[in-house]
């Protein structure tokens, strides 16, 4: 019960690396607030977690939306009275190659990853300086680092939460708020499964360790992060990736 009594507010919470974060969160003892646009998925989790022993509600958000945010940070107080750890997880895809990318496309990408990662940062900031404790772990991808053909968009917010991440660690580790990001590679969900078979087999052979990687890979370490054992990781983005970013 490594993280006994904390709360924490996981976004895109309901599938994938987020429901595996939301579920790994919750059975090290945490208060787990889901935050999720689709209600189906996040009650199944919510569910799965209470069935478990653990506590999580949830709470609908497109984090997107700066009002939103405000209302589901809001909510978390008023359920729990304080938020000790936030985890950025959501984001989206919307692939196109460059010269055929819409402003749309652009622009919804952005706003989800990238300016979704600063509203919820910025609601929850105050209250974790106001009790001098927090944990902020921020989802980026072997993509912000590498690149990705036809992810312009997708990897221009990866790398820019890196940029984030390595700035709120000087500017808030003083305060008692450590801000750490996760650099996944290829991890078997929903948004890897919609990648082309031949383009799945290319990047298969281009990693060391000859495998996929699970979301409770990329769970595992929101834990280790959240927790006291990783108490003085600040600024860290560590990569989870089987090696393919060698």
């Amino acid at each position: 019960m490594r993280l006994k009594d904390r709360v924490a507010i996981i976004t895109g919470g309901s599938r994938g690396i987020g429901r595996a974060g939301a579920i790994a969160l919750a059975r090290e003892g945490a208060k787990v607030v889901i935050a999720s646009r689709g209600k189906d998925k996040a009650d199944e989790a919510v569910n799965l977690i209470k069935a478990n022993g653990g506590e999580a509600i949830f709470i609908q958000a497109d984090i997107g939306n700066p009002e939103q945010v405000q209302s589901m940070v809001r909510r978390t107080l008023e359920q729990y009275k304080k938020v000790d750890i936030l985890v950025n997880n959501a984001g989206i895809t919307d692939d196109a190659f460059f010269e055929k990318m819409s402003r749309r496309q652009w622009e919804r990408v952005v706003n989800v990853n990238l300016n979704g990662t600063f509203y919820c940062t910025r609601e929850v900031v105050p209250h974790m300086i106001e009790n001098r404790y927090g944990r902020i772990i921020n989802t980026s991808s072997v993509s912000g680092k590498k690149g990705a053909i036809a992810q312009s968009n997708y990897a221009a917010t990866k790398a820019a939460i890196i940029g984030l991440t390595l700035s709120l660690a000087q500017e808030l580790g003083p305060k008692g708020i450590t801000v750490n990001a996760v650099s996944p590679g290829f991890i078997h969900t929903d948004m890897t499964v919609r990648i082309p078979e031949k383009i799945r087999l290319k990047a298969l052979g281009k990693i060391p360790v000859g495998k996929f990687g699970l979301p409770e890979d990329i769970a595992n370490t929101y834990v280790f992060l959240a927790g006291d054992e990783g108490s003085y990781y600040n600024g860290a983005v560590l990569d989870i990736d089987g090696g393919i970013s060698v």
